[in-house]
């Protein structure tokens, strides 16, 4: 049975741009320097979307060595040196290549990011993409952010199309559980940080989006 689309949705951290890798980078070589490691699984809670849990690094940095830190010394230096690699890195292997089959095929693109608009909007602007995108949702547009649904379902009336010929594309276990709630098609491509979680859920998963094929999904 043909497959039909009508339009695709896209997370932005971690998919488009890897930006987690860095930030994720960064703090545990803080963390490194005061003899300790931060844990994978802590870091995992709120990556793809804030939730429920709150985790503050420079408050688990300072239980673990049991000292005073300077809080806000340690905040400036990790979002300085994240932002510093973040700002030197282009997008990821096959958005492009996406992209510009989605925009000969006629099929209108969002971006449903747990992050803020001065954040996404600022790189895809940098990066040139801005334009490409019918409409471009984020934190600020939602009162609650992945895992709930919120993001995607505006997405989905935004764009005015059926779950069912919609597909999301997430990197985070936070953002499959959001697309799955949403009840709209989820392809997951992990980066180098979310590869190592565990996902539960429906979806397919690639392990770039070069790999994925519109002419194969709608064939």
């Amino acid at each position: 049975m043909t497959k039909l689309l009508d339009a695709l949705i896209f997370d932005f951290d971690g998919l488009i741009l890897d930006t987690e890798t860095p930030e994720f980078t960064v703090l545990q070589e803080i963390y490194t320097e005061y003899g300790v490691s931060l844990a994978l699984e802590k870091w995992a809670q709120i990556i793809g979307g804030s939730g429920a849990v709150y985790f503050d690094p420079v408050a688990d940095l300072a239980q673990l060595v049991n000292v005073p830190l300077e809080r806000q010394v340690l905040l400036d230096r990790w979002h300085t040196e994240a932002n510093q690699r973040i700002a030197a890195q282009s997008v990821l292997p096959g958005v492009m290549a996406l992209l510009d089959d989605a925009q000969k095929r006629g099929l209108p693109l969002a971006i449903a990011s747990s992050s803020p608009h001065s954040w996404v909007d600022a790189h895809l602007k940098r990066l040139g993409l801005y334009e490409r995108f019918a409409h471009i949702l984020c934190s600020d547009d939602v009162s609650r952010t992945k895992p709930s649904p919120d993001l995607f379902l505006l997405a989905q009336t935004k764009l005015n199309v059926s779950a069912d010929r919609t597909i999301i594309f997430e990197d985070s276990p936070n953002g499959v559980k959001a697309a799955n709630a949403a009840g709209i098609p989820v392809v997951l491509v992990p980066n180098p940080v979310t590869e190592k979680m565990t996902f539960t859920g429906d979806y397919l998963r690639l392990s770039s989006l070069a790999e994925f094929s519109i002419e194969k999904w709608t064939g």
